[in-house]
């Protein structure tokens, strides 16, 4: 790397990313000095603060972390790295007990026990929650409340990372933008330890739960820069967005089902009971197929709540009542309908179990990484509980690189302008070539697959790059997910959790292992296409 002129100083450790594993990091690394970059302000981009259900732990009378670790592996479709699953498990109960600590006001009983939900392929009930459906913003709430009580950790709101930058082999440091500024020069921020927390990619699907800004940039930033990336084609599928039209989709969450909810299509026909022996509560990617062929079929899916909430879905679920009420649905006379949207990224940037990527200098956790626990299906709620864990072990092994040291000094010139921001998120929501690309994600590499389908998107996305007029880092990031995602299901063929092939819908044991690519091997396979 060359030298730069506009350059910047963590002055520690630099967190990309301010959703719950970022944040998280930082506090396990106090009181050693972190700068944090948020796009957006604290708690407003993340999709930790979407996040319904809760934390999965086995905190239960009767309960265990290795139960909680076998459920993980049965959902995750024989894929699931034993080890990690085990470990994260294990781990569960400290992690909640930070968050706990540091403010979250989990629900509780009179006796001071958390009041635990259940949701589908558990085994137990293990969901740790906030007011029925708030858990995600509770969290995030408590953690950011923490964060601004914690001098040692900077956070600098307004600026997005486009790429990472390399010296000798090291990733040290990132390159990056005020929001919306898209032709000034790059500002280069160095850090000893770069962490990548910047969330998943699913609105590069255009129908999703994630926020708008949730577009692949941070698996796109480090294979760019040759990391290596796993598990890129599992895509997992929530099957129970509601269906207004809005973008992104609020969630009608899991825990519902859980409760006893039904699904019916719009002949009033219950259909799941004859699919899976676990009807609503089946994995996820079997649940979100079964509604996506209903729709396909022409039928419309509904969530059937009243019998086993009735007017106590206004208390007990608070969140997903407020977004059918602001939809102009009942949620108390009213069935709720639902489709499936793009939710969760199993894959992504391929870590040990210290969080560590393949390139000197980085490491990535939460939605960004791809630590081997998730295998092919996440089971419900463990994306949070995985954030913490690994945020632990992250600030555990960059610790020893830092000194202790307090007080860091804002970066001046560099700060939120909302409606500055509001206006680079519309635009960049409404550029053609961002569309085109939801929508091919959604048409050809959605809920079920096939080959034609997917070398056309690969096709597609080649093209995209070259029409492009100005080809903007943050636009190479989304289209190198799209990329990576579209070539690792074109290389699996088989069917296997959330990754559906309809000319290989079988699950082939030859199959049963983890796939790792960089990014020139798929630009091969796009070539190729």
């Amino acid at each position: 790397m060359t030298a730069f002129d506009n350059t910047l100083n963590a002055d520690g450790a630099l967190i990309v990313g301010a959703g719950l594993a970022g944040l998280f990091t930082a506090l396990k690394l106090a009181p050693r000095p972190v700068t944090v970059l948020s796009p957006k302000p604290l708690g407003t981009g993340a999709s930790s603060a979407w996040a319904q259900g809760g934390v999965a732990a086995a905190v239960g009378a009767g309960d265990s972390s290795h139960a909680h670790a076998v459920d993980t592996e049965m959902a995750g479709a024989g894929i699931v790295d034993h080890g990690t699953a085990e470990s994260v498990t294990a781990e569960a109960a400290a992690r909640i007990e930070d968050l706990a600590r540091w403010g979250t006001p989990f629900d509780r009983d009179d006796f001071g026990n958390y009041e635990l939900g259940k949701e589908a392929a558990h085994s137990a009930n293990r969901i740790v929650k906030v007011e029925g459906d708030r858990a995600g913003w509770a969290i995030m709430q408590a953690i950011i409340a923490e964060v601004r009580r914690t001098p040692s950790i900077r956070i600098v709101e307004g600026i997005t990372a486009l790429s990472l930058a390399r010296d000798n082999g090291r990733i040290v440091g990132v390159f990056c933008r005020r929001l919306g500024d898209r032709y000034s020069e790059p500002v280069f921020i160095r850090a000893r330890a770069t962490v990548l927390a910047a969330g998943g990619l699913g609105g590069l699907y255009a129908v999703t739960t994630n926020p708008p800004g949730v577009r692949g940039h941070a698996m796109g930033m480090a294979a760019r820069a040759g990391a290596l990336i796993a598990d890129a084609e599992f895509v997992q599928f929530h099957p129970t967005a509601i269906a207004t039209g809005a973008d992104p989709a609020p969630l009608a969450t899991e825990a519902l089902r859980g409760e006893g909810a039904t699904l019916v299509n719009d002949l009033g026909e219950r259909f799941m009971p004859a699919i899976h022996p676990d009807a609503e509560l089946a994995p996820r990617d079997i649940v979100a197929r079964a509604n996506f062929r209903q729709i396909q079929s022409g039928r419309k899916v509904l969530l059937d709540t009243r019998q086993v909430l009735g007017a106590s879905i206004l208390t007990r679920f608070p969140t997903v009542a407020q977004y059918c009420l602001d939809a102009g649905i009942d949620p108390v006379a009213d069935m709720i309908p639902v489709t499936p949207a793009a939710h969760f990224h199993m894959g992504g940037v391929k870590v040990d179990e210290r969080g560590r990527s393949s390139l000197p200098g980085l490491w990535v956790c939460g939605e960004a990484s791809c630590t081997g626990l998730h295998g092919a299906n996440r089971l419900a709620s463990n994306s949070l509980l995985e954030a913490t864990v690994y945020g632990a072990r992250i600030a555990e092994d960059i610790g020893g690189l830092e000194p202790v040291r307090n007080n860091l000094p804002p970066f001046k010139g560099i700060e939120w302008d909302e409606a500055e921001g509001a206006k680079a998120e519309q635009v960049l929501r409404d550029l053609p070539a961002v569309q085109n690309l939801r929508r091919i994600m959604t048409d050809l590499v959605g809920v079920e697959r096939d080959a034609n389908g997917l070398k056309r998107a690969l096709r597609e996305i080649a093209a995209l790059e070259n029409k492009a007029e100005h080809v903007t880092s943050a636009y190479l990031n989304m289209t190198t997910s799209a990329t990576l995602v579209a070539a690792a299901a074109l290389k699996r063929t088989e069917s296997r959790g959330g990754h559906f092939r309809t000319d290989y819908p079988h699950t082939d044991e030859s199959w049963e292992h983890h796939t790792t690519m960089t990014l020139d091997e798929a630009l091969a396979i796009r070539a190729s296409a």
